[in-house]
């Protein structure tokens, strides 16, 4: 029987009310900020230097506030799916209390479909939008507080496109799983940061092919 003081057994035990639904909603929206944010640290303090920069010159340019805020906007709609997507596996019975998918099927497509796009040239194309700040900003440069707001919106773009396949592997590991959450975090930040070269010439497929034979091994073994 389930402890009904147990984390999430509340919202297990009941089908979801419209609060649930905010709550969750919430509780995505905060995370994504967390895990997310460190990974838009170095555009956002290349557009924090070109505002200072305006400043000394006597210019005007929009305040780093609108491109963050952009940048927020659009995980705060990815958000939505992901509370949607939780939702279904709740309505479907297929959530643990610590919110982790009880179907080794669900948990083994989720790990092969991040494998696999790991590998794609979509992955690679938005993952290189995310690596070069002063080229982003050059390309996608719009004026005002709306075009920084913009641009912020289309770098959340570029970052979901990198991250959305890695995001699903919350509900293989837990999303109330805090040590999950940093691994996942740590890995978004270290595809941005470390060299091209290292990434692209073995990490990235190491990381997609991993993925991929852990997704087969849950199918087989569950």
């Amino acid at each position: 029987m389930m402890n009904a003081d147990a984390p999430g057994a509340i919202m297990q035990l009941h089908p979801w009310t419209p609060v649930d639904f905010v709550f969750v909603y919430l509780m995505w929206a905060v995370m994504m900020v967390g895990m997310m944010l460190p990974g838009a640290v170095p555009m956002t303090l290349l557009y924090a230097g070109m505002v200072r920069k305006a400043e000394r010159q006597g210019s005007l340019m929009a305040p780093t506030g609108a491109f963050v805020a952009g940048y927020l906007a659009l995980w705060s709609v990815f958000s939505v799916g992901a509370t949607v997507v939780q939702w279904g596996l709740h309505a479907a019975a297929m959530l643990s209390p610590m919110m982790v998918a009880t179907s080794h099927v669900v948990g083994s497509g989720l790990l092969i479909v991040a494998g696999l796009y790991q590998l794609t040239p979509w992955k690679t194309t938005c993952l290189d939008h995310c690596r070069a700040p002063a080229h982003f900003i050059a390309e996608h440069w719009r004026p005002g507080t709306s075009g920084a707001f913009r641009l912020g919106l289309h770098h959340g773009a570029f970052c979901l496109g990198c991250c959305w396949a890695l995001m699903g592997l919350l509900f293989v590991g837990g999303v109330m799983n805090v040590l999950w959450i940093a691994a996942i975090t740590v890995f978004v930040l270290l595809e941005k940061i470390l060299p091209v070269g290292v990434w692209s010439g073995g990490l990235g497929w190491v990381a997609g092919i991993g993925l991929i034979m852990s997704g087969v091994g849950v199918l087989v073994l569950g």
